[in-house]
């Protein structure tokens, strides 16, 4: 079952407080920095913060670790199957590899390849299926219920 705002179960205040709390002890801040040329070229004081600096390089890694981490025992021996074009998929890859979930990622055939091999890095089964990511994630969704698998929404997911 999706659990996402769009079904009426969304993000809380107490449930973001509960994830900065839990996310401090996997993640190092991400920093802000200042560029006077960037200043110059936009004619505004401009912060930039480097997500960059983040195991996956991306912010998405918040989230895998989030879910991940609050996954039922049966959930986590069970696995995680989910679909992605790229970052979501490393997140999902690193935040299962901390937690010792098996996951398996989705990518559409011919991924990018730095992308992909940085799931298959972080210990995630890579599967290539489809022309696109809507193939790939119908093929993902497939194979969730079939084997049972925690499907993790890309997007519809509130933790």
């Amino acid at each position: 079952m999706r659990r996402g705002s769009v079904w009426g179960r969304g993000p809380t205040v107490a449930g973001v407080f509960r994830a900065r709390s839990l996310l401090r002890h996997h993640l190092t801040p991400t920093p802000l920095r200042e560029y006077p040329g960037l200043n110059d070229l936009v004619g505004t004081r401009v912060l930039v913060k480097h997500e960059n600096l983040n195991p996956t390089c991306a912010f998405k890694v918040r989230g895998g670790i989030n879910l991940i981490s609050q996954l039922s025992a049966e959930e986590s021996q069970k696995g995680v199957i989910t679909a992605s074009s790229g970052n979501h998929g490393q997140s999902i890859a690193y935040a299962s590899s901390l937690f010792g979930v098996p996951a398996t990622v989705y990518l559409p055939v011919n991924p990018n390849p730095d992308k992909a091999r940085a799931i298959e890095q972080f210990g995630a089964t890579l599967v290539c299926w489809g022309k696109d990511f809507d193939e790939s994630r119908e093929q993902a969704e497939r194979a969730a219920r079939k084997t049972g698998a925690r499907y993790i929404h890309n997007a519809e997911e509130p933790l």
